[in-house]
């Protein structure tokens, strides 16, 4: 019985599918696309100081390791050959920055301040120059903002006729790229200085700590990237697919620094990892897929003509429209960025991309930081029991503004509030947070594009919540289509490994690609409710707008009393409050 049933499998390939909340491994059928086994590890983002947010880089590699080691367990209860596996796929979190020393294979430097929603307090280092940073080994994530103000300075020395750094890599100048955190780290940690002065220090996105980690480290390991990660980091010209030596000037990058760019599909490395017997097992199997989360959802999806869109629902929402070998320049506030290259010889997809910051973030907020969930499903449940907003209206601008805004100085902010607005009534709020800002996504993605999307193919890990995705349908006033398997990032680095050269157990014909079962959600209002609901939001949206400025909080004293006329009402109030008390007898 057991024989017969591996003798049916066939080819495996697997996929690792770092996110900034967990961490997985995940076992494909090459010949099905059905999902065989993973294993699940969550990973902490942490806050030393408000608008600060880091992640451990070593954390992130053991949690690989473990998912690895877990899921080859798992195979091996239900029978499943682990030496079927005969490549394995990397999908990442994008603009993420990893510096490390190529001599210890030890992360280098701290995380950059700049204003992003705040999280509880841990110590911080301080380094020489007398700048507060935290604790070595750290990690800057995508959601960080805290290189605001070297944004601006850079943004003077573009000429405003001459935007060079659109034109080159398809992005604004903005604090979510990796260019701006990689200066910052130059120009704050001594730890980053002194590796790249001594030609130690290499840079990448996660994709390339990863990859050169699992294939060795400082034995030997791979430092490189993909296109589609490249293509994020505000250095790579997306015409010409590679390192640009004018914007590593204008950055101020090294490039000997920067990882060998490739495409998404073929082979870099092989596995090399003596952690443990389980994910030694793993020995010697090719690496040959990699593509950045959202890129890696458009090949899972299948989304590989032009014009076919798709939005992934994870931490934050990320809508990408495949717009073929054209680069297609948003007037709108999207980002032009690449969609894959699925081998060396094969052509290059462009994308046009909006992305919402906050998506399932906003939910671990009510969870973690209101506390009115115990857990993130339970949304779902308190949405449904009123089944209305009741007019209250929630902007999880926790970061700023992304798409089609960009707008850094706006903050959250719940309005529309009564004496009637209950928890349930915010979570319902919330569920429609995420689905107005992809309405507006998709609406500037539309003039941009000139062709109205007929339908909207959907994805992770929020698609589970089928009040997330009726509402979805109505305010976007067309059908929502939902795989069935919703692992389509993981599957579409799975399919990049599998179809690479010298892997070959993965077709990408269109013939020969599995036919996958959909859920299908229609708009059930009608359209009239859902315009004047949407207009209402984006009054919301503008309110939400000019709360901050790139002032440091540590600038002035951050008591109320720093305001002397304040500190003298709110003292004469309260002595005035007192004396009523004392003489109406209350006690």
């Amino acid at each position: 019985m057991a024989a017969s049933k591996k003798a049916v499998l066939g080819p495996l390939v697997g996929a690792v599918d770092q996110g900034t909340s967990s961490t997985r491994f995940l076992v494909f059928n090459s010949k099905t696309a059905e999902l065989l086994s993973h294993h699940q590890v969550e990973i902490k983002q942490e806050f030393p100081r408000e608008g600060w947010v880091e992640q451990d880089p070593k954390e992130i590699l053991h949690s690989v390791y473990e998912c690895i080691e877990k899921t080859c367990e798992k195979l091996g209860q239900l029978n499943i050959d682990i030496s079927n596996i005969k490549a394995i796929g990397v999908s990442n979190q994008r603009e993420t920055t990893v510096v490390w020393d190529k001599i210890t294979g030890e992360p280098l430097y701290n995380a950059v301040a700049a204003p992003v929603s705040p999280g509880p307090s841990v110590p911080v280092a301080v380094v020489p120059s007398g700048s507060s940073v935290p604790a070595p080994g750290t990690s800057s994530v995508w959601l960080d903002l805290r290189t605001q103000s070297t944004v601006e300075s850079l943004s003077k020395r573009i000429p405003g006729n001459n935007n060079f750094v659109k034109s080159k890599t398809g992005l604004p100048l903005s604090t979510y790229f990796s260019a701006v955190k990689l200066r910052w780290l130059l120009d704050n940690v001594r730890k980053v200085q002194k590796a790249v002065e001594e030609k130690r220090a290499l840079f990448g996105t996660i994709d390339s700590w990863l990859i050169w980690s699992l294939t060795g480290g400082v034995n030997g390991g791979v430092h490189c990237t993909d296109v589609t990660n490249a293509s994020r980091t505000m250095l790579f010209n997306i015409h010409s697919l590679e390192w640009d030596k004018q914007l590593c000037e204008f950055f101020g990058i090294p490039m000997e620094i920067l990882p060998n760019v490739r495409s998404s599909s073929e082979i870099y490395g092989l596995m090399k990892i003596s952690h443990s017997v389980k994910a030694g097992a793993l020995e010697g199997v090719p690496i040959s897929g990699c593509l950045g989360d959202q890129s890696a959802a458009l090949v899972g999806q299948m989304c590989f003509q032009i014009g076919q869109a798709k939005n992934t629902y994870g931490t934050g929402c990320f809508l990408l429209c495949n717009t073929g070998h054209k680069c297609v320049f948003s007037d709108h506030g999207l980002l032009t960025t690449v969609a894959y290259k699925l081998g060396r010889d094969k052509p290059v997809y462009y994308a046009l991309e909006g992305s919402v910051a906050i998506a399932g973030a906003v939910i671990r907020w009510l969870r973690d930081n209101l506390g009115i969930i115990k857990t993130s499903e339970e949304i779902e449940k308190l949405a449904k029991e009123v089944g209305t907003s009741y007019g209250c209206y929630f902007v999880p601008a926790f970061s700023g503004l992304y798409a089609p805004y960009w707008e850094p100085s706006a903050r959250g902010i719940i309005c529309g509030l009564t004496q009637f607005t209950n928890k349930c009534h915010i979570a319902f709020a919330a569920l429609e947070a995420v689905c107005f800002q992809t309405r507006e996504i998709l609406d500037a993605m539309n003039r941009d594009c000139g062709i109205p999307l007929s339908h909207l193919q959907v994805d992770g890990g929020m698609t589970s919540n089928k009040i997330l995705m009726q509402l979805q349908a109505d305010i976007l006033y067309i059908p929502v289509v939902k795989p069935s398997m919703p692992e389509t990032t993981a599957l579409g680095a799975a399919m990049a490994a599998g179809a690479a050269e010298g892997v070959g157990v993965w077709s990408l014909e269109p013939e020969d690609l599995s036919a996958v079962t959909m859920e299908r959600f229609e708009p059930q209002i009608n359209a009239e409710e859902s315009e004047i609901r949407y207009s209402t939001w984006k009054k919301a949206v503008m309110k939400s707008m000019g709360w901050v400025t790139t002032q440091s909080p540590e600038s002035g004293d951050p008591s109320i009393f720093c305001s002397l006329p304040l500190g003298f009402f709110i003292v004469s109030s309260m002595v005035m409050l007192i004396g009523a008390r004392y003489i109406s007898g209350i006690p």
